[in-house]
């Protein structure tokens, strides 16, 4: 697995969609460029999220892409999920490498260039950077700051992957800080055409990081 090459296009699944919705987006949006899947469920319970989880891993195993579970590691094991995704609320990054498998992705979600370097410094396989742009998920984030992305990016070596709000005619303004991917969530899961739209944020993203 180049872990790097998959990140370029991530796709943070979306809470509201059914089961049925949730599959068929994802199986379109892989076949159209996303190298990356993180089931992320704020609100379901345990045993629904248990159910996501594992018809997710079952759909995406034969097309060798990684799926991350966001936050719970409970879940990610129990399906033998590739990866975890955790926030700075969340278990420890040196808690959660004690409890997975050394072979888990483990990725850190990351607002400032102190959260990122500790995330470095602990481990972390990759870091979520955001949120970069105003969303409905992250109501209350604002953009961030100039001097902690050029930080961020000139400083952190692990690889970065920019989320918040990252559609088709915002990427080019993220350029300059070097990701190594965006994850995207509306943009594929409210698109009329996921395939397609997959095809173009990644066309799109790789054009704007020569």
């Amino acid at each position: 697995m180049n872990l790097i090459n998959q990140l370029s296009l991530y796709f943070v699944t979306d809470s509201s969609l059914s089961l049925p919705q949730l599959l068929h987006v994802t199986e379109e949006a892989v076949k159209g460029g996303v190298g990356v899947v993180q089931l992320r469920e704020k609100q379901l319970n345990g045993l629904g999220f248990y159910k996501k989880a594992k018809a997710l891993k079952e759909l995406l195993s034969p097309y060798n892409i990684p799926l991350i579970i966001n936050d719970r590691v409970d879940i990610a094991l129990s399906v033998e999920a590739d990866g975890i995704h955790i926030g700075q609320e969340d278990i420890p990054l040196d808690t959660v490498k004690r409890i997975v498998p050394s072979t888990m992705i483990i990725g850190v979600s990351a607002k400032t260039f102190a959260e990122a370097k500790r995330a470095e410094k602990d481990g972390a396989d990759y870091i979520g950077v955001g949120a970069m742009f105003p969303t409905k998920t992250k109501a209350d984030s604002e953009i961030a700051l100039e001097l902690e992305l050029m930080r961020i990016a000139n400083e952190i070596k692990i690889p970065k992957v920019a989320i918040g709000g990252i559609k088709e005619d915002n990427i080019s303004e993220i350029k300059k800080y070097y990701f190594d991917g965006i994850a995207v969530i509306s943009a594929i899961s409210k698109s009329k055409n996921p395939y397609q739209q997959s095809k173009s944020l990644l066309r799109i993203f790789r054009e704007n990081s020569m």
